[in-house]
C-alpha cells in the first residue's frame, strides 16, 4: 500500500459537520467528477473514499447514489470502484457550489462554501481524495501534488493553501494543472492540516532521520532551490513552446531543436542536465548539457520573435 493511499484511508475517517462535508464533496466532484446533463461519476480506487463519499452525498441531500466495480484500465490489480449519482444533479451541485442559480458552472466555489478554516481544509482534503499525492519520504524526494484540469481551479487551490503559509505553486502540465509543494517542513505542515495525524508521526521520523543524514540543512535547501529553478525554466521553456504552436512555427526550427522540443513536452518536470541524458539515452546521439542549453536558446529566440512581431 502507497504512502499515499495511506493518508488517503486514514482521513477517510475523520469526523466532520455538515458544513464540513458539503466543502470535501465540493471540492471532490469538481476535481474527479465527470458531470453531464443527466448524472455524476466519480472514480477511486480507494473504498474508504467511497463509503465516505456516499455516506457525506446522502447526508447533504438524500440522494443515495449507486457504487459499482468496473474495468480498471490503470493496469492496475485494485478494484475500480465508480460511483454514479443520477438523480437531482443540479440541486446538489447548486448546493456544493459548482453550479450559480442558473445552472451555469462556476470557475470557483463561492466564498461561503470555504467560509471558515475548517471548511477551507476540507476543501483541501477533498482536494486530495480526488486527485492528491504524497511521496513516502522514505524512497523519494519530498513531494505534495495536486492535479486539476481548470487553471482558475489550480490557482484557487495554491491560494488555500497558501492561507496556511505552504509555499504552493503551480506548473502547467499537458493535460491540467498541477499544484506542488516540495520543502518537507510544508509538506508536515500541510498532513496536519488534512488531519492524517499518523501519517505526519511517520513523516516527521523520516524527515528527521534524513535531516542529520545530510548534516547541514544549508545541502537541503540548496537541493530544494535547484528543483524550484528547474521547475520554472521547464515552465518558461513550455510556455515558449506554447508561443511557437499558436503561431504555427514549428517547421522555423532546426531538426535539432524540434526534438529538444517534443521532449521538453514529453518530460515537462525534468531538469535541463536530466533531459539531456534522456535524449542521449532514447535517440543514441549524445547530447550535452550546453548543447541542450543551445537548442533551447533558439526556442527562445523564436518564442521572443512571435512575441515582438505582436507588439507583447
Amino acid at each position: 500500500m502507497s504512502f499515499t493511499v495511506k493518508i488517503k484511508e486514514e482521513i477517510s475517517n475523520i469526523k466532520s459537520t455538515k458544513s464540513e462535508l458539503i466543502a470535501e464533496v465540493s471540492a471532490y466532484i469538481k476535481n474527479n467528477g465527470v458531470i453531464t446533463a443527466n448524472k455524476i461519476t466519480l472514480d477511486t480506487e480507494i473504498k474508504s473514499i467511497v463509503d465516505r463519499m456516499v455516506d457525506s452525498i446522502e447526508l447533504i441531500t438524500d440522494i443515495n447514489p449507486k457504487v459499482e466495480v468496473i474495468e480498471n484500465l490503470n493496469f492496475s490489480k485494485n478494484n475500480l470502484y465508480q460511483i454514479t449519482i443520477s438523480e437531482n444533479i443540479n440541486a446538489l451541485l447548486k448546493d456544493l457550489g459548482i453550479l450559480d442559480e442558473n445552472n451555469r458552472r462556476l470557475p470557483i466555489v463561492p466564498e461561503y462554501i470555504v467560509g471558515a478554516n475548517e471548511e477551507i481544509r476540507a476543501y483541501i482534503r477533498g482536494a486530495f481524495f480526488a486527485s492528491g499525492s504524497v511521496s513516502d519520504p522514505k524512497v523519494s524526494r519530498y513531494h505534495f501534488e495536486l492535479l486539476t484540469q481548470f487553471k482558475e481551479e489550480a490557482v484557487f487551490l495554491q491560494k488555500l493553501l497558501n492561507l496556511f503559509d505552504l509555499n504552493a505553486k503551480i506548473l502547467s502540465r499537458e493535460k491540467g494543472y498541477m499544484i506542488y509543494i516540495k520543502e518537507s517542513e510544508k509538506i508536515s505542515d500541510l498532513l496536519k492540516l488534512i488531519g492524517a495525524n499518523n501519517a505526519v508521526m511517520y513523516y516527521e521520523n523520516v524527515r528527521i532521520y534524513r535531516d542529520q543524514k545530510n548534516k547541514t540543512n544549508r545541502l537541503n535547501n540548496m537541493e530544494q532551490a535547484n528543483t524550484d529553478r528547474a521547475y520554472e525554466t521547464a515552465n518558461e521553456q513550455l510556455k515558449q513552446i506554447e508561443i511557437i504552436e499558436e503561431n504555427d512555427g514549428i517547421n522555423l526550427l532546426d531538426d535539432r531543436a524540434k526534438i529538444a522540443l517534443e521532449y521538453r513536452k514529453k518530460y515537462p518536470e525534468s531538469s535541463m542536465k536530466e533531459l539531456a541524458e534522456i535524449i542521449t539515452e532514447e535517440t543514441g546521439k549524445h547530447l550535452s548539457k550546453s548543447g541542450i542549453n543551445h537548442r533551447f536558446r533558439k526556442i527562445k529566440d523564436l518564442a521572443e520573435s512571435f512575441q515582438k512581431m505582436k507588439g507583447n
